[in-house]
């Protein structure tokens, strides 16, 4: 138990609703409107080989820079108990660089490129204070409930907002713009005035648990640096947290390579923008219900097993969907089915991560938990894309070989569910043994 005082509502609300404003960046930005305008807008003219790349570059450093900082800035804010303030601030570098992305003119890749990348960074280092703060808001026994609240909203906030812009770049001149370029970088700037606007409860009314503490530079570097030699070695020697770690690094790449991939695939099989964006808003309204279902299903057969039914879903699409999928209309049907899996799994692998590590040191262990999120958006992608090459050189048609590359991240989904299973049993087994 992380805390063993009943969850305070108007804190649950105010944390939750942060998932509410920064979603807003992951669906509206991250996958929506910036791949397709980086191809046609600030790489018009170009190869569309040569714009994936560059793209694939960006998010990769983008990715590792994040991956470097994560477990060293969440030690240096547990030292200081000061969660909320590096939150914030990587939540204004994260807004203000997304709105930046109105600026950059026409062909001007390079300057759009880093803009994102910083919104990235400033957008994933954030969310690590911010899961970290799930241990101070809710009780053991109430992460899960609360957890998929947040992620709940989030859908439902980023559906809204989304389903706004898409009819923006649908319908330019009703929303008084010149043309769908107009409304796609009027979009950027909405998704950060909106991520800033419902980020400011969390700022009022979530209380960090523990004083802050008021030391010099040098000394906040030197402990922090010491507690996370600390943190590497507790996961060490505790065999249930280093198995779920690898076990929710392949199962979240599979995850997000779906996240990542299922427009790309989409447009791959031939289906319109419009089918694929109708899509990406039928995931939001359908995680927004699913996602707290998952979480009230949780409280009856265990966060564990309620995982594994999310990862048995994605098994199924993968391995029956991808190969099986005809028209929009099926996609469609797939995209919800997917959705209601999608915010069930992130939900509660962030509550079950927060429920096993030790009391008081949360921003240096979501550290490593945000370091395994994104450095998992590599295998995935590149496996389906190399699956898919070697299929292609063996014969096959294009659109069978991007069917089959989809199909294998099942891989990623098996592996993990069968990890989780051993590091939910040696969880048991260490309570077990500490009674």
């Amino acid at each position: 138990m992380k805390n063993p005082e009943p969850p305070n509502r108007r804190q649950v609300l105010a944390w939750c609703l942060y998932d509410w404003a920064n979603s807003a960046f992951a669906l509206t930005v991250m996958t929506a409107f910036f791949p397709v305008f980086f191809k046609s807008f600030w790489n018009a003219g170009l190869d569309a080989t040569v714009s994936t790349a560059r793209l694939g570059i960006g998010t990769s450093i983008a990715g590792l820079i994040v991956a470097v900082l994560s477990p060293v800035v969440g030690a240096l804010a547990d030292a200081g108990h000061a969660r909320k303030r590096f939150l914030f601030v990587f939540a204004l570098l994260g807004m203000a660089m997304t709105a930046s992305l109105y600026l950059p003119p026409r062909g001007s890749w390079l300057i759009a490129l880093v803009i994102f990348m910083l919104a990235d960074v400033g957008f994933s280092c954030a969310n690590l204070f911010y899961d970290s703060l799930l241990v101070d808001v809710a009780a053991g026994n109430e992460m899960d409930r609360v957890s998929s609240l947040g992620f709940s909203l989030g859908y439902l906030g980023c559906g809204l907002l989304f389903a706004g812009n898409v009819a923006m770049t649908m319908w330019p001149g009703f929303f008084g713009l010149a043309d769908k370029a107009g409304a796609v970088r009027l979009s950027f700037v909405t998704a950060a005035v909106w991520w800033l606007v419902f980020s400011i409860p969390l700022l009022l009314f979530v209380k960090e648990r523990g004083e802050s503490v008021r030391m010099r530079a040098g000394t906040v570097v030197a402990d922090g640096l010491k507690r996370l030699l600390h943190t590497v070695r507790a996961i060490a020697r505790r065999r249930s947290l280093w198995l779920f770690l690898v076990a929710y690094w392949l199962y979240i790449d599979g995850v997000f390579t779906f996240i990542r991939m299922a427009v790309d695939f989409g447009l791959a099989i031939g289906l319109s923008q419009i089918s694929l964006m109708l899509a990406l808003i039928v995931v939001q309204f359908v995680a927004f219900p699913a996602a707290i279902g998952f979480g009230r299903l949780a409280e009856k057969i265990g966060t564990e097993r309620t995982i594994l039914s999310g990862i048995v879903i994605y098994i199924l699409v993968c391995c029956v969907g991808a190969p099986l999928l005809q028209n929009a209309t099926q996609y469609i049907v797939l995209a919800a089915i997917t959705g209601m899996a999608q915010g069930g799994i992130q939900a509660l692998s962030r509550s079950y991560f927060g429920k096993i590590i030790p009391a008081g040191e949360s921003g240096e262990f979501f550290g490593f938990y945000n370091l395994i999120g994104k450095s998992s958006v590599v295998l995935g992608p590149a496996t389906v894309s190399v699956v898919a090459l070697i299929t292609r050189a063996a014969g096959a048609p294009s659109m069978l070989a991007s069917r089959i590359g989809m199909a294998s991240v099942a891989v990623f989904f098996i592996a993990g569910a069968l990890l989780l299973r051993l590091a939910d049993r040696a969880r048991v087994r260490e309570q077990e043994g500490a009674a």
